[in-house]
């Protein structure tokens, strides 16, 4: 049989490439760290991560993420979402130029996108269809919907209603529901009623059997305790053990034995999580974990460490500890602080594909 690198090949993968991407996770007992990305600095120290593991990643925007790659000083309000747009897809545009270069396999998605931000996704999804009547391929491999603060009745239908204008154009579909606790990208549920961060086994189910009549290219992300954010060990109740019970209630349903494992499962709150709770989730069907707010840490540390070591070379144009007349030049120049900023992140994507059992997986059969 071929390998997962032979079979998908390299640069952005879309489709059916993806599904047998999150097949062989499944199979193979690992999961893939999705990483946000703000500027191109980012997205290249994610590339780099991965080709050097041998590995499959995955690099994701956020709505403010996106805004934020298009231009801080751009207007995101007339028309709505325009820089949030105009941002994913020169990131999209981006990271598809380049990743052949690196020879690893790249699933391109976009993160939450709430009720209010349903511009943005519109807007991506016109991106996706004039890139697919060119290229025969969307512009993106997923997109996630995150409808989980409205009724399940709601954020299901209207899941459904997208996922079938997705299909055609084989798009992966992530959603939620049961909510992420903690605060990120201006969705706050710092205060959410504590029983909705734990998705019920009907309630999966629900997701399961709309969604599965259109197409089998979806993910859930359930949530188990979840908290966007990093907390200290003990702070937040994980329980992810709960994504078994889900297994089980769904291949019950589907008159299929419990280790199937019929959904793929979605990961958030990642930060801060153990190997025990990351090894159980992954082992219950779980094919991609959010990683965000570790490597925002990792960037700025490495820029950190750089200034610490180099401070008095950093003071002014001319002058440091070397002489009074001495240039400064080669340590002020963004490539230089830049790179090591993007060589800590490298370092931190790497831990996080160590974590979730993501090194030379692409060596490993379909």
């Amino acid at each position: 049989m071929p390998t997962l690198k032979e079979a998908l090949g390299v640069g952005v993968i879309t489709g059916d490439k993806v599904m047998l991407l999150f097949e062989a996770a499944k199979k193979h007992g690992f999961a893939i760290p999705a990483v946000n990305v703000t500027t191109s600095s980012s997205a290249n120290a994610v590339l780099e991560a991965a080709r050097d593991i041998g590995s499959p990643i995955i690099i994701q925007a956020s709505n403010g993420g996106a805004a934020f790659f298009a231009g801080k000083s751009v207007n995101n309000k007339e028309p709505k979402e325009q820089a949030a747009i105009a941002g994913a897809v020169a990131c999209a545009l981006h990271v598809r130029q380049v990743a052949p270069f690196y020879g690893i396999p790249v699933v391109l998605h976009s993160d939450h996108c709430a009720k209010k931000l349903l511009p943005w996704f519109d807007g991506m999804l016109k991106a996706d269809e004039e890139y697919f009547a060119k290229h025969g391929e969307p512009l993106f491999s997923s997109h996630m919907l995150d409808l989980s603060e409205e009724t399940d009745p709601e954020n299901i239908g209207t899941c459904k209603a997208y996922f079938e204008k997705m299909a055609p154009m084989k798009i992966f579909l992530e959603m939620e529901i049961g909510i992420t606790g903690g605060e990120e990208d201006g969705v706050d549920n710092t205060h959410a009623d504590q029983s909705k961060l734990y998705t019920q086994s009907p309630q999966i189910w629900a997701v399961y059997e709309t969604l599965s009549k259109i197409a089998p290219n979806f993910s859930i992300a359930a949530a188990f305790g979840n908290v966007h954010g990093v907390y200290k060990p003990g702070n937040v109740k994980l329980h992810p053990g709960i994504l078994a019970e889900h297994q089980d209630f769904v291949a019950k349903k589907l008159g299929v034995t419990a280790d199937s494992k019929p959904c793929f499962f979605v990961f958030h709150g990642g930060s801060g999580s153990t190997e025990e709770e990351i090894a159980t989730a992954v082992k219950a069907g779980v094919v991609k974990m959010n990683v965000d707010t570790d490597l925002q840490w990792a960037y700025w540390d490495g820029l950190r460490q750089f200034y610490k070591k180099n401070e008095g070379y950093l003071q002014g144009q001319i002058g440091n500890p070397d002489g009074e007349d001495k240039p400064n030049k080669k340590f002020y120049d963004p490539r230089v602080w830049l790179r090591k900023a993007e060589e800590a992140m490298a370092a931190r994507v790497k831990k996080a594909c160590e974590d979730l059992g993501n090194v030379g997986t692409l060596a490993k059969e379909v």
